[in-house]
């Protein structure tokens, strides 16, 4: 009986044959499943995270080697992105047969602030990728999130530094790889729309105002100037940016 969950999976449809080799150029660029057994998939279950996890799972056995997935998800009372039902998540994990692993966040609407959501989030998945037994953790973070973080940075901070492909987290103990750094936004949405799975809204109170959301109006504002802006600070973060760069 077919699966009425949204997977996508090879033979791919519309865009998906591109936003594979743009996952398999960064791949390949740089390095970032050298080494890996067993990886990590930060599902929040937005379209960027699901996309992420189909294309991993569809690039396994097909020019790299059968690594191990395990997905962890973290809910909690305010989401940061989808804001999805469990049950769902845990249909496609099992769909894929892909280990789902859930942690929860203690923020709170009284505590709940971007920065500090962020690093709550980031160690749970770490913690839990090293519970189990995986070394490198996937985001879905693309080409549009680096050059956000580029001029968010610059801007705010003075520093020229960009989203790293991959970074090392001394700290704790594991390896951050986004395999989606060389695509679209607007690549990833269609995808998602042709599949079916790009109709959850974030759920957080705060973020819609966040830093990083003024910071994207303002390079919606400069792409009327400069139609290639975005594209070219994400360039520009992954050609001049990688010595200086580190995690905001």
């Amino acid at each position: 009986m077919t699966s009425l969950l949204p997977i996508a999976r090879p033979p791919w449809k519309g865009l998906g044959g591109d936003l594979e080799s743009a996952c398999r150029k960064a791949i390949f660029d740089f390095g970032l499943l050298d080494n890996v057994d067993r990886l990590a998939v930060a599902l929040s279950g937005g379209k960027d995270s699901l996309s992420l996890l189909f294309l991993l799972h569809a690039l396994r056995g097909r020019g790299f080697p059968m690594f191990g997935i395990v997905a962890i998800h973290v809910r909690g009372e305010f989401s940061c992105g989808a804001g999805i039902d469990e049950r769902f998540l845990q249909g496609i994990c099992q769909e894929l047969d892909v280990e789902l692993i859930v942690r929860t966040s203690t923020k709170k609407l009284e505590n709940l602030e971007c920065y500090s959501c962020s690093r709550e989030r980031r160690k749970l998945i770490f913690e839990a990728a090293k519970e189990a037994g995986a070394t490198h953790v996937a985001f879905g973070h693309h080409r549009d999130d680096s050059a956000q973080t580029l001029l968010l940075n610059v801007l705010h901070k003075a520093e020229f530094a960009a989203l790293l492909p991959k970074l090392a987290m001394h700290r704790y103990g594991v390896t951050i790889i986004r395999p989606l750094i060389y695509a679209s936004e607007e690549t990833i949405k269609s995808f998602a729309q042709q599949y079916g799975f790009h109709r959850i809204s974030c759920q957080c109170p705060v973020g819609q105002d966040s830093r990083r959301k003024k910071t994207d109006r303002l390079i919606q504002e400069m792409e009327a100037v400069f139609p290639h802006a975005r594209s070219n600070l994400a360039r520009a973060g992954l050609l001049y940016g990688s010595d200086k760069a580190r995690e905001i």
